[in-house]
């Protein structure tokens, strides 16, 4: 007897939904962050061998692109950090009603661009 049906859910019948989003994109924010702090860490270092090398990072942060990414940045370790919070609060056993992942899901989008702004108007002493 020969079954037919798919074996796992494909592209033509799976619906996404916000956790899927939330999911895939936390992996994907986790492995920015790594490398961030990676270069980070080289950043510092770089001190250490003058006001010279510091001289390059500083103009390539002052920069449009380096603007840019501190932005893009922030905002991964903002998600990131809103994330691992619902992750947390699963973890302990709550919020796993259909209802309250979707809510989650979005507070978390919405709370890391919000918080992104935040971080930014702080920066720039606005607020």
């Amino acid at each position: 007897m020969e079954n037919n049906n798919p074996l796992s859910p494909h592209i033509q019948i799976y619906r996404w939904h916000i956790s899927s989003l939330v999911s895939i994109s936390h992996r994907i924010t986790g492995i920015i962050n790594i490398a961030a702090i990676t270069i980070i860490c080289f950043w510092i270092a770089s001190l250490l061998l003058g006001e010279n090398s510091y001289e390059l990072t500083r103009i390539f942060l002052n920069s449009i692109l380096g603007k840019f990414i501190i932005l893009g940045l922030t905002w991964s370790f903002s998600f990131q950090i809103l994330s691992e919070i619902r992750h947390l609060i699963m973890d302990l056993g709550h919020g796993f009603e259909l209802k309250v992942t979707k809510i989650t899901g979005l507070i978390v989008i919405i709370g890391s661009f919000f918080l992104t702004i935040l971080i930014y108007l702080i920066g720039k002493q606005f607020i």
